[in-house]
């Protein structure tokens, strides 16, 4: 990135804010973690004033908080938020799949998401599974073909994944969700898209399920 914000700050702010919301979706920073403007704006090649932009759009969107004479963090999800985030989920995600199209571009996207878990759990590599598992619920989203649901989304996952970041164990969290997700696309694949999307909130229910009974182990 370059320093030189005068041509286009917008721009530039803009992909910032992208990039450190990529670092929380994919879990290269977690929940309670404190940022460092030095380290990240050397880090990303960009000005600190820059940084602080970002981190403003970010903190407004739930993800970071500012904490005086202290600094800014990574937000830490509650269960209320956990209990909202997968509301909307159920609502956006399932809405988009029973009025999918099989042969949209989402799809394959989807088949892409299941074939890099399913690879990545054959090495035990669970954070990966757990981001092609985001990946494969953002190409569910894409079926909608609107780019505010996308948008929305893109801020969603990012709290979901602080969540899952929380919880701290990633095979736990996704290895259970590998053959659901196949599953789901089978039915999609095929023609069905009201099955899939029977399927995929059966699958919401038991996920959130899940996150709430590890997160209130957490807290015993």
């Amino acid at each position: 990135m370059n320093n030189d914000v005068s041509d286009n700050p917008r721009t530039l702010g803009e992909t910032v804010t992208a990039e450190i919301r990529r670092k929380l979706v994919e879990g290269e920073l977690v929940p309670g973690q404190r940022l460092s403007e030095a380290a990240l704006s050397e880090s990303l090649d960009i000005s600190r004033n820059t940084l602080r932009e970002a981190f403003r759009v970010l903190t407004q969107e739930g993800l970071l908080k500012h904490e005086p004479n202290r600094g800014v963090f990574v937000s830490v999800p509650d269960m209320a938020s956990i209990i909202e985030i997968y509301r909307a989920r159920r609502f956006v995600e399932c809405q988009a799949l029973a009025q999918a199209y099989p042969k949209h571009p989402g799809v394959k996207r989807m088949r892409g998401a299941v074939q890099a878990a399913q690879r990545s759990a054959e090495v035990a590599d669970w954070g990966a599974v757990g981001t092609a598992n985001m990946a494969f619920h953002a190409a569910i989203v894409e079926l909608a073909d609107s780019q505010r649901l996308n948008t929305f989304y893109r801020h969603l996952s990012a709290e979901l994944r602080l969540v899952f970041g929380l919880l701290n164990d990633a095979e736990f969290l996704h290895a259970p969700y590998i053959d659901m997700n196949a599953s789901i696309l089978e039915h999609l694949e095929a023609g069905r898209p009201h099955d899939a999307a029977k399927a995929l909130d059966a699958y919401l229910v038991q996920s959130e399920r899940t996150i709430l009974a590890a997160y209130a182990r957490r807290g015993s």
